[in-house]
């Protein structure tokens, strides 16, 4: 007889044939939205996708979400391109996701978003964090590409405003998927190797994707992490990148990028001018000013007469001199009948005559004390004598002694009447020196009213 039965392993690898060989599942178009979404450590996605009515279980394999611009969430809708297989240790059916993007929203627009808000919550965007740009600089660098129309701006503008300082160009790719390392090593470097002053980062404009280099988190952090003061200068006015808002200055324009770096000469020139004449009028005034003073003073009696008013400063300096000496033998003469009364009161509290006095007053209260105890004592002495005669007389002992005894049950019960016991019983009596076990050959009642 043939053998029917499978073993669930055959018949999964025969599904998983039939499914693999179907061409309508080998790509798959789905738009659908994501739910127990899990980014495994090893870089693999695992997800549900599903509608309003169904849905299914989907796998991104780390090789192709590498290239993904943006973090895959729960809630989120997307659009998807896959195939349909079987996975057989579980033998489950799941879509193999091949690419992914956003349902309604670009994907790089999508990835923008998402790196803003984590660097925002992370404070790289505060103002705290932002460096001031230097006034005077010694040495401006520009990061860009050394052929681009940017550099050449920047470069004619500083030789504009400021031709004193010296700019090394710094040549990066600023456009493809090279330019994240370069940009951010050109930084780095920047900052280990040159002394420059401040940095100017930027290139001319373009779409998001020329501009995606700047949006990268490497060049974020690079720019962050930079001692030497950034300003960025990427695209035109409306272009805005993540490297525009870590950046410790954004300028609209690599032209206004220059003109942020360095002051205008002309303008120094003018200031210099300014305030030399502003120099000029107030030496003049204060000349005037010191010149009449000195008119007042050569006018003065001081200068007239010096030496008689220095003979009225001798004499005013002997009268505070003979003032002072009284001062001083005044606070003496107190200072010394302060001392007189405080060792009058010293002697009258001496420790030697305190403890002489308390040693006295210690042993009359000593022998005091002792009297009251032994009064006491001997009072307690009586009453205790008292009460134990009283106790004696009581005694059951001390009556049996003169003659008495207690009978009792063989329970243990002391016998109060004849009535408590009958004839044959035994008992036991008490006596003073030992006891009898006796037995009741008769009982006879008494009356003694």
């Amino acid at each position: 007889m043939n053998d029917q039965y499978l073993t669930v392993t055959a018949l999964t690898k025969y599904i998983k044939r039939k499914l693999s060989g179907d061409p309508h599942l080998k790509t798959v178009w789905l738009r659908a939205e994501i739910s127990n979404f899990k980014h495994h450590s090893r870089g693999h996605m695992y997800l549900s996708l599903k509608d309003e009515s169904a849905r299914i279980q989907a796998v991104m394999f780390a090789g192709q979400n590498r290239s993904l611009k943006f973090v895959p969430e729960n809630g989120m809708n997307v659009l998807v391109r896959g195939e349909v297989n079987v996975y057989e240790p579980m033998g489950q059916y799941q879509l193999y996701i091949k690419e992914m993007q956003p349902d309604g929203v670009g994907a790089l627009y999508m990835a923008f978003e998402q790196l803003k808000e984590k660097l925002e919550k992370e404070g790289l965007f505060s103002a705290e964090s932002k460096k001031p740009i230097p006034t005077y600089p010694n040495h401006i660098g520009v990061i860009t590409s050394p052929t681009g129309a940017a550099v050449r701006d920047i470069i004619t503008t500083i030789n504009r405003r400021y031709p004193i300082v010296p700019i090394t160009v710094l040549p990066v790719m600023v456009q493809g998927e090279r330019t994240a390392d370069s940009v951010s090593k050109a930084i780095h470097y920047a900052n280990e190797k040159m002394d420059c002053d401040v940095l100017i980062v930027g290139r001319g404009g373009g779409s998001i994707e020329d501009l995606w280099g700047f949006n990268e988190e490497r060049v974020a952090r690079a720019i962050s992490a930079s001692r030497v003061p950034i300003i960025s200068a990427v695209g035109h006015e409306t272009d805005t990148t993540i490297s525009d808002y870590v950046a410790d200055v954004r300028a609209a324009t690599p032209t206004g990028a220059a003109e942020l770096a360095v002051p205008s000469i002309v303008e120094l020139r003018d200031q210099a001018k300014n305030l030399r004449q502003r120099l000029k009028r107030a030496m003049s005034v204060q000349y005037s000013e010191e010149k009449q003073k000195l008119s007042r003073l050569q006018k003065s009696y001081a200068f007239k007469y010096p030496e008689q008013l220095m003979r009225q400063k001798e004499q005013d300096l002997d009268r505070t001199m003979e003032q002072m000496t009284k001062q001083i033998k005044l606070a003496n003469r107190q200072a010394y009948d302060r001392w007189g009364y405080l060792n009058k009161r010293l002697s009258q509290q001496a420790p030697a005559t305190k403890v002489k006095e308390l040693r006295v007053k210690l042993t009359n209260e000593t022998k005091q004390l002792s009297a009251q105890f032994n009064q006491i004592f001997m009072r307690k002495q009586d009453r205790f004598n008292s009460n134990i005669d009283k106790l004696s007389l009581l005694n059951p002992l001390e009556v049996m002694k003169r003659g008495y005894s207690i009978p009792f049950t063989r329970e243990g019960e002391v016998l109060r009447s004849v009535n408590d016991v009958d004839t044959g019983n035994q008992l036991e009596v008490k006596l003073a020196d030992g006891s009898l076990e006796v037995e009741v050959l008769d009982k006879k009642e008494e009356d003694h009213g």
